[in-house]
């Protein structure tokens, strides 16, 4: 399984999940963000690895 499929806040892989998203660190545009459709409509934390930023709000 490759990193980059796994979301970031719940550590599911998200390769059969609907509503999935990605996109680069509003902050420091190094780190990809992978969110699954579940923890973006709950509204879940991730963090970036590369300078801690802790989103979403």
């Amino acid at each position: 399984m490759k990193a980059n499929n796994v979301c970031n806040s719940c550590n599911r892989e998200i390769n059969t999940l609907p509503n999935n998203t990605r996109f680069y660190c509003p902050v420091c545009n190094k780190f990809e963000i992978v969110r699954c459709g579940h923890c973006r409509q709950i509204v879940a934390k991730y963090t970036c690895a590369s300078c801690g930023f802790v989103g979403p709000n």
